[in-house]
C-alpha cells in the first residue's frame, strides 16, 4: 500500500521538508494534477524561499512529462498565478509557496481554469492519483515557456483598474516586504506609478527578496511584528504602513501612529470603497465579526451575505451572488474583477484612494467604526474536546441570549454584544472573537465572563 500524503490539507498542500514534503513529491503531484484536471497549459510561480527552485522544477518536470505545458512565471506572488491563470485563459495555475509558515516548510496552492478553486473531489482525486501514482508518462512531452515579464505586465496593468489614479492623495507609505516575493513586483508597480503621479512616496523596507528571512518569517498578523511596523511608521513620519506576507496575498494595514488595524475594519472600508463605485453591489464577509460591516454596507445601501471561514466558500458565495467583493478578517480580500480571488495589493491601493476621496487619514476613517462596534479581535484556547466546551457555553447562556447560530462555529447574539467560536480544523484550539454595542469597558467585560467559561 502506498503511503498516505500528509501533506494534502483541507484547501492547499503543505508540509516539512524531508518530512512528508519534497521534489519527488512534487514531481508526483504535477503528475497527478494533470491527469485529474487534464489540462493543456498550467501557470506556475514560487516564492523566495530556498527550497522552491528544486521543487517548482520537479512540479513542473511532473506537468511536462504528462504533455502539459508550462509557463513560467518565477518569483511571484500567490496572485500573479490567479491573475497569469486568467490572463493566459490557462486550464490551470500553481504557486509554490508556504506562506508564513516556518522556515523548513513549503507548499502548493492551486487553482483550474479562470483561477477557480479545485472542487473537494477534484482535490482529494489528485491525492489520491498521487499516492498511487496512477498515471502514465506520456510520449509527447510539454514545453517551458518562460512568461515572467509578460506576467508581471499584464498583472499590474490589472492592478491599475481598480483605482482612479487621480484621487491618489499625496502620502508617505511605509512598504514592508519581509523579504519576501513582493520586492520585484511592487519595483514594476512603483515604475508604471510614477509615470501617471508623483502623490505617493514609498519608504521601502525588508525589500529585497532573501530566502534565509533575516527578520524571520514575514507574518505580520502575528502581535510581536506589530512593533517592528509601528517603529518603521513612526521612524519615516509616514501616513500609512502596509505589511506583507511571504506570497504577499495578504496586506495588513498601520495608521499614521503606527497603531495595526484589525482586519474587520479593513473589510468595512473595503465594502464602503466598492459601494461608493457601485451602489447596491453585494457584500461577501465571514460570520466571525460582523456588525460594523453589515452597519457599513446597510449605510451605503449595499447586501452583506455572511459566508463560511475559507477562501473556497468565500469564493463560491461571491460567483453565486456575483458579489462585487468579500472579505475575511484574517485579511483574505477577494475582488469579483479579479476573477473572484484575494490579493495584497488591491486593498491597500482603495484604501488609499478612500483616504484620497475623504480627505480623511486611516486613523480617522475607523475611530467612529471602532467605538460604536468595538471588537476583541481573535482569541485562541487551547482546548481538547470543543464540543463539550460548545455545550456548556450554550447551557450558560441558555435563556439569555435573542438568536443562536451553528452557521459557522457557534454564535450567540444579545441585545448589545455578540460572540462567535469556531473550532481549528487543524489545531486544538477553539477560535473567540467579541463584538458590542456599548463601548470597549464593556466588551472587555464580556470577554472576561468567556474566558472564565472556557478555561475552567
Amino acid at each position: 500500500m502506498n503511503k498516505e500524503l500528509t501533506c494534502f490539507k483541507a484547501y492547499d498542500v503543505r508540509g516539512e521538508l524531508g518530512v512528508n514534503f519534497d521534489s519527488d513529491i512534487c514531481y508526483t503531484i504535477g503528475c497527478a494534477f494533470a491527469e485529474i484536471i487534464d489540462p493543456k497549459v498550467v501557470i506556475l510561480g514560487r516564492d523566495v524561499r530556498e527550497s522552491s527552485p528544486e521543487l517548482f522544477n520537479s512540479l513542473s518536470k511532473g506537468l511536462m512529462d504528462q504533455g502539459v505545458n508550462v509557463y513560467d512565471i518565477g518569483i511571484a506572488g500567490t496572485e500573479e498565478v490567479y491573475w497569469a491563470t486568467t490572463h493566459f485563459k490557462a486550464c490551470g495555475g500553481i504557486m509554490v509557496t508556504a506562506s508564513h509558515n516556518p522556515i523548513s516548510f513549503n507548499g502548493l496552492k492551486m487553482v483550474k481554469s479562470k483561477s477557480q478553486p479545485l472542487d473537494d473531489s477534484e482535490f482529494i482525486e489528485i491525492k489520491k492519483t498521487a499516492e498511487n501514482k496512477i498515471f502514465s508518462i506520456k510520449e509527447n512531452k510539454g514545453l517551458l515557456f518562460d512568461k515572467y515579464s509578460e506576467s508581471k505586465i499584464a498583472y499590474v496593468n490589472k492592478l491599475f483598474t481598480f483605482i482612479d489614479v487621480k484621487l491618489l492623495p499625496t502620502l508617505n507609505i511605509v512598504i514592508n516586504s519581509g523579504n519576501g516575493a513582493l520586492g520585484p513586483t511592487f519595483d514594476h508597480f512603483e515604475k508604471k506609478l510614477l509615470k501617471k503621479t508623483k502623490n505617493l512616496n514609498f519608504i521601502k523596507c525588508q525589500h529585497n527578496p532573501d530566502p534565509s528571512f533575516p527578520n524571520g518569517i514575514p507574518n505580520p498578523l502575528l502581535k510581536e511584528n506589530h512593533q517592528i511596523n509601528k517603529n518603521l511608521v513612526i521612524s519615516n513620519k509616514a501616513d500609512i504602513g502596509i505589511a506583507f506576507d511571504g506570497d504577499f496575498d495578504r496586506c495588513f494595514f498601520f495608521d499614521e501612529y503606527g497603531v495595526f488595524v484589525p482586519g474587520e475594519y479593513i473589510v468595512g472600508l473595503l465594502a464602503e470603497s466598492f459601494l461608493l463605485k457601485e451602489p447596491s453591489s453585494k457584500i461577501i464577509h465571514d460570520a466571525r465579526v460582523i456588525w460594523n460591516i453589515q452597519d457599513i454596507v446597510k449605510n451605503n445601501n449595499g447586501l452583506s451575505i455572511a459566508s463560511v471561514t475559507g477562501h473556497a466558500f468565500i469564493k463560491k458565495s461571491m460567483r453565486e451572488n456575483n458579489a462585487i467583493y468579500g472579505g475575511e478578517m484574517s485579511a483574505h480580500h477577494y475582488f469579483r474583477d479579479f476573477s473572484y480571488c484575494d490579493s495584497g495589493m488591491i486593498p491597500w491601493l482603495l484604501i488609499v484612494e478612500l483616504m484620497g476621496k475623504t480627505g480623511k487619514k486611516l486613523s480617522e476613517l475607523i475611530k467612529d467604526r471602532k467605538e460604536k462596534f468595538p471588537s476583541s479581535g481573535e482569541i485562541n484556547f487551547t482546548i481538547s474536546q470543543p464540543k463539550k466546551v460548545f455545550e456548556k457555553v450554550l447551557k450558560y447562556f441558555d435563556g439569555q441570549y435573542l438568536s443562536y447560530d451553528d452557521f459557522d462555529g457557534l454564535s450567540l447574539v444579545f441585545e448589545d454584544w455578540r460572540f462567535n467560536l469556531r473550532s481549528s480544523n487543524t489545531e486544538p484550539l477553539i477560535r473567540l472573537n467579541v463584538e458590542a454595542k456599548k463601548g470597549s469597558v464593556f466588551l472587555n467585560q464580556r470577554v472576561s465572563e468567556l474566558t472564565e467559561i472556557l478555561v475552567n
